[in-house]
C-alpha cells in the first residue's frame, strides 16, 4: 500500500515538534497531576469507594485505543486522526471539571481516555513522518523526554492549582495546552497525502477491544473482583484467540503479517512489554521503602523517584548519538544493563542505608528507560514502512503500557504474599509504617520487628523487578546486529 508522505519545510519542524511535545505532556501529566487533586477533588464530591475507578477507567480506554488509533492513523491519515482524538480529550477536560459527582466524573474521564489514546501514538508517528531516519533518533528523544518532565511537573502543578484555584482548573489547563498544540499543527502540518479506501478490520477492533478491557480489568481490580478476575482472564485469552484467527483471514488485519515478519519490531514490542513492567518496580515501590522502611519524609521520597524523572530525559537525548555511533543493539543493550544495575542496587538497600543507595539506583534506572525506551521505538519506526509506522509505534507504546499493568499486578502480589505470610496478624503493615502518627505510636520493638518485615517483603519485589530487568537485556540482544539509523534508507514517498 503506498503512502505519500507530505513535504514538511525544514523551519518548520522544530513548530510541530514542539506542538507533539506540548499534545504528549498534556496526556502524560494527567496522571500525576489528578492524583494530587483527588483529596480535594473527594472532599467536595464525595465517592471515596469510587477513587479508583477514576484513575483505572482512564487508562483502560486509554490502552484499549492506542493500537486502534495507530491503524486509523495509517488507513486515513495521521493529521485528522490526531485532531479527533486531541478533540475528544479536550472536551473530556472540560466535562470532568463541571462533573456534580464522581461517578459522573468517572464516565467523562473514560472520555478522556479515548481521546488520549490517539495523543501519544500519533505525535510520535508524525514525528517520524516529519523527520527522516538520522534525525529521527534525536527527534524523540525530545518527545520522551516529555515523560520524565510530566512525572516532576505534575505533582507540583496539581498542588498549586488546588492550593490557588478550584479543583476544576486542574482539568480545564488541559485545554489551552492542547488547543495551541492543534493551531500550529493546522498551520504548519500539511494535509495527509492520498489514500487509498480502506476499511478498518472491526471484528478484530471488538475481539481486541474485548481482551485488552477484560485482561485490564483483571489486573487492575484483582483485590476487588477476587475469583472473578480469573474469569476475565479466561475470556482475554479467548478473545485474543478470536483475535488472532480474524487476523490471519481478513485482508485488512488490524495488525498487518508485516508486523510479525520483522525481527526489528517483535524486539521493540518485547522490549516495551519488558521496560514498562520493570519501571513499575521503581515507581509503586521504592517511595514506599523510603518511607515506610527508612523512614523518610515525602518529600525525601519525591526527591528520590524525581531522580529517575531526570535520568531518563537526560539518556533519551544522548540515546541519538549513542545509536548513530555504535548501533541500535549495543544503545539498547546499554541501557538493559542499567536497568538491571539500578535494580540490583536496590537489593543492597536495608533498613539502615541511607537515601543515596535509592536515589542511585533511581538514576540508574531512568537513564536505562532512557535508553531502551527510545532505541526500540526508533528501530521500530525506522524498520516499518510508511504504509503501517502508525500501528507499529502503537504497538511498541501499548505493549509498554500493557507491561505496566502486569508489573503492577505481578510485584503487588509478591509484596501482598509476603506481607501475609510474614506478618499474618497486621492489617495493612505499610500504611502503619507510613502514618506517622501510628509509626511514632508503637513501642520500639515491635516497630523494628516490622520494619524489618516489610524491607525483606519489598526486598522480594526488587529481587523479581531485577529478574524482569535480565529480560531487557535480552530484548536488546533480538535487535539484529549492526543495524543504525544511519544504515537505513529513507523511506517516505
Amino acid at each position: 500500500m503506498a503512502v505519500t508522505t507530505p513535504v514538511v519545510k525544514s523551519s518548520h519542524r522544530p513548530l510541530i515538534l514542539t506542538a507533539c511535545m506540548l499534545s504528549m505532556f498534556m496526556a502524560a501529566v494527567e496522571v500525576t497531576i489528578v492524583a494530587t487533586a483527588m483529596p480535594t477533588i473527594i472532599g467536595d464530591l464525595g465517592g471515596f469507594s469510587l477513587l479508583g475507578w477514576v484513575f483505572a477507567v482512564y487508562l483502560l480506554t486509554q490502552a484499549i485505543t492506542v493500537p486502534i488509533y495507530g491503524r486509523l492513523a495509517d488507513l486515513y491519515g495521521c493529521r485528522k486522526m490526531f485532531f479527533i482524538g486531541t478533540t475528544l480529550f479536550l472536551i473530556g477536560s472540560v466535562l470532568c471539571g463541571f462533573a456534580p459527582s464522581l461517578a459522573w466524573m468517572i464516565a467523562f474521564r473514560a472520555l478522556q481516555g479515548l481521546g488520549a489514546g490517539a495523543i501519544t501514538p500519533i505525535a510520535t508517528t508524525l514525528i517520524a513522518n516529519v523527520y527522516g531516519p538520522q534525525e529521527r533518533a534525536k527527534a524523540q528523544g525530545y518527545l520522551s523526554s516529555v515523560w520524565g518532565v510530566s512525572a516532576i511537573v505534575g505533582p507540583l502543578m496539581g498542588a498549586f492549582i488546588v492550593s490557588h484555584f478550584p479543583w476544576a482548573v486542574v482539568f480545564w489547563v488541559n485545554v489551552p495546552i492542547g488547543l495551541v498544540a492543534m493551531a500550529i499543527l493546522l498551520k504548519y502540518l500539511p494535509p495527509d497525502g492520498e489514500r487509498k479506501q480502506h476499511k478498518l478490520d472491526l471484528a478484530g477492533t471488538g475481539y481486541l477491544t474485548l481482551s485488552v478491557a477484560a485482561l485490564l480489568l483483571a489486573l487492575l481490580q484483582a483485590e476487588v473482583l477476587g475469583y472473578w478476575a480469573l474469569a476475565l482472564i479466561v475470556l482475554s485469552v479467548i478473545s485474543e484467540y478470536l483475535l488472532i484467527r480474524q487476523e490471519r483471514k481478513t485482508p485488512e488485519p488490524l495488525f498487518p503479517l508485516a508486523l510479525w515478519e520483522s525481527k526489528v519490531i517483535i524486539a521493540g514490542n518485547i522490549g516495551g512489554l519488558i521496560i514498562g513492567a520493570t519501571m513499575m518496580g521503581i515507581s509503586a515501590f521504592l517511595p514506599t521503602y523510603v518511607q515506610g522502611v527508612l523512614g523518610g519524609t515525602p518529600l525525601e521520597a519525591g526527591t528520590t523517584l524525581a531522580l529517575m524523572s531526570i535520568g531518563w530525559p537526560l539518556a533519551s537525548m544522548i540515546s541519538s548519538r549513542l545509536m548513530q555511533a555504535s548501533s541500535y543493539r549495543a544503545t539498547a543493550v546499554l541501557g538493559g544493563v542499567l536497568l538491571l544495575g539500578g535494580s540490583v542496587a536496590l537489593l543492597f538497600l536495608s533498613p539502615d542505608s541511607g537515601l543515596w543507595m535509592a536515589r542511585l539506583a533511581a538514576f540508574s534506572i531512568g537513564a536505562g528507560m532512557g535508553l531502551s525506551n527510545t532505541t526500540f521505538l526508533v528501530s521500530v519506526q525506522n524498520n516499518a514502512e510508511p504504509a503501517i509506522r502508525g500501528i507499529a509505534t502503537a504497538s511498541t507504546l501499548f505493549t509498554r503500557m500493557l507491561g505496566s499493568a502486569i508489573g503492577t499486578a505481578v510485584l503487588g502480589a509478591t509484596l501482598n504474599l509476603n506481607l501475609q505470610y510474614r506478618l499474618p496478624q497486621v492489617n495493612d503493615p505499610v500504611q502503619q509504617l507510613m502514618e506517622k502518627t501510628t509509626r511514632n505510636a508503637m513501642e520500639s520493638h515491635h516497630l523494628a520487628a516490622m520494619i524489618e518485615s516489610v524491607a525483606a517483603s519489598l526486598h522480594w519485589v526488587f529481587m523479581v523487578s531485577a529478574i524482569i530487568s535480565v529480560l531487557a537485556v535480552a530484548a536488546g540482544l533480538l535487535i539484529p546486529a549492526g543495524d543504525r539509523p544511519h544504515t537505513e534508507p529513507q523511506q517516505e514517498s
